[in-house]
C-alpha cells in the first residue's frame, strides 16, 4: 500500500496549485476574501477527502467478508489509520510540489522525488544502524512509522511524526504561496 501511495498521490496532487498558475487564476485565488491558510488547508482537505473515499472503497472487502470469517478488527483499523496518515503526509508533500511550479509534470517529479528521498531514509538508517545518524535517518523515514501502525501498534511518536510532517509541509506550502503573492 505504501508503494501505491508513493505512485498515486503525486498524480493526485499535481494539479492543485500548478493548474491554477498555468491558467492564470492564481492571482484571482490569492486576492479573494479567503486567507492563504484557508486556500492551502481547503485544497489539502479536498485531496484528503478523495484519499479517504478511496480507502473507504477498499474497506468494502473486509466488511463484506466479516460474516464469513473472523477478523481481528483493531489491527485492521490501525492499518487503515496508518494508510490514512501516510497518505496525508504524501498529499501535503505533493501539495508543496504543486505550489512550486506551474507545470504539472514537474510537480509530479518534485513530489515523487521528495517522497522517494524520505523513503530512502529508512534504508540509509539501516546502513548506519547503531549510530546517531542511523537513528535520525530511521526516525525521518515514513516507512518505519507506517510499519508500526500496520502491525497494530499505535504509539504517540508515530502519530506525532505524521501530524508534524503534515503541518510542516502545509506551512511550507503556505510560505511558498505567500511569497508568490508578492511577485
Amino acid at each position: 500500500m505504501a508503494v501505491i501511495l508513493l505512485l498515486v498521490v503525486p498524480i493526485l496532487t499535481m494539479r492543485l496549485f500548478a493548474e491554477e498558475k498555468k491558467l492564470k487564476t492564481m492571482e484571482l485565488l490569492v486576492t479573494s476574501p479567503v486567507t492563504i491558510t484557508d486556500i492551502v488547508v481547503g485544497k489539502f482537505v479536498a485531496a484528503l477527502a478523495v484519499l479517504a473515499g478511496m480507502l473507504a472503497l477498499s474497506a468494502v472487502a473486509p466488511v463484506a467478508l466479516a460474516p464469513f470469517a473472523e477478523f481481528r478488527w483493531p489491527p485492521i483499523l490501525t492499518a487503515y489509520l496508518g494508510v490514512f496518515l501516510m497518505g496525508g503526509l504524501f498529499l501535503s508533500a505533493g501539495l508543496l510540489g504543486s505550489s512550486l511550479t506551474e507545470n504539472q509534470i514537474i510537480a509530479v517529479i518534485l513530489s515523487f522525488g521528495a517522497l522517494l528521498l524520505f523513503w530512502l531514509f529508512g534504508w540509509a538508517g539501516q546502513v548506519f544502524a547503531g549510530t546517531a545518524l542511523g537513528k535520525v535517518l530511521s526516525y525521518l523515514s515514513p516507512l518505519d512509522h507506517f510499519d508500526q501502525l500496520v502491525k497494530g501498534l499505535v504509539e504517540t511518536k508515530d502519530l506525532v511524526y505524521f501530524v508534524a510532517g503534515i503541518v510542516f509541509t502545509l506551512f511550507l506550502t503556505h510560505r511558498v504561496i505567500e511569497s508568490q503573492r508578492w511577485r
